[in-house]
């Protein structure tokens, strides 16, 4: 590909912050491919921050809904055309209703919960659905959802657009204290829940590019390999949840702060409004 568009160069720009011409220099390289090109300037630059790929569009907001025992519940992303709607009374009352329905009804798909019959009686998920199209005069949908059963904690960004629903195993847990895990996810949004959730070939990779970096760098191939394993490590820190420094005490890690309470995360579901869906 010897023409690399500026919107590919101004989009690695953006991912990567680094100068126009090594994006652009790092694309003709790779042919063009985005994902090859950040590894070729991961390798060349050790600094390099490079932010999530996931577009995120739409309006909408996520809702969740925990049964009173905590054991059971949902989060459901919900979709809408106009910024003003996400308020909306009859918007969010239909989003927690939803979330409501899925974890009392557990649909596996979305086209089997808009045909269930409404918790409240009230027609079907669908007729629900078109009786607050038809108050606010705006299309909606239902884009996702997933059901959880465990020792359950939530928090619900300030925008609605974020939402985070936990899973623990423990005797008992402290709402507060999950829901400031929560909020820790909603903020530092980690790759994984733990260490063994990551594939194989994606550790392989930041290794190698761990690696690259200390041999750029003039190192020789026992040194590159231990500063290889304490970058893997920092990475690890960055991206697996329970080894991430909590965020009101950076003095203990996430994985810490539920052991000492006598719990053990299981896994997190994170939504935010418009991102792609992994």
């Amino acid at each position: 590909m010897s023409n690399i568009s500026a919107t590919a160069v101004k989009a690695l720009r953006e991912r990567t912050n680094l100068p126009m011409m090594d994006c652009k220099a790092a694309l003709t390289e790779t042919n063009g491919d985005m994902d090859k090109a950040i590894e070729v300037l991961r390798k060349k630059f050790a600094g390099v921050a490079v932010k999530r790929g996931d577009r995120e569009t739409g309006e909408g907001r996520v809702c969740v809904w925990i049964a009173p025992d905590m054991k059971t519940g949902a989060i459901v992303e919900m979709r809408c055309e106009s910024a003003p709607v996400v308020k909306a009374d009859a918007f969010i009352e239909l989003g927690n209703d939803l979330a409501r329905q899925v974890a009392q009804k557990n649909p596996a798909t979305v086209e089997e919960l808009l045909a269930q019959p409404f918790v409240d009686g009230r027609g079907t998920v669908t007729d629900r659905i078109n009786e607050a199209i038809g108050l606010i005069r705006e299309n909606m949908k239902v884009a996702r959802f997933r059901r959880e059963t465990g020792l359950l904690g939530t928090y619900i960004h300030h925008d609605f657009k974020t939402g985070v629903l936990l899973v623990v195993e423990g005797e008992k847990a402290d709402p507060q204290l999950l829901k400031d895990v929560c909020m820790h996810i909603t903020a530092k949004n980690p790759l994984a829940a733990l260490r063994e959730e990551l594939s194989p070939d994606l550790i392989a990779k930041e290794k190698e590019i761990a690696t690259a970096q200390a041999v750029a760098m003039g190192k020789p191939a026992n040194i590159a390999e231990k500063i290889a394993e304490g970058k893997l490590k920092t990475w690890f820190a960055e991206n697996v949840l329970v080894e991430q420094p909590f965020v009101k005490d950076d003095k203990q890690t996430v994985g810490d702060l539920l052991k000492k309470a006598g719990l053990k995360l299981v896994k997190f579901i994170r939504y935010k409004v418009g991102e792609v869906a992994a």
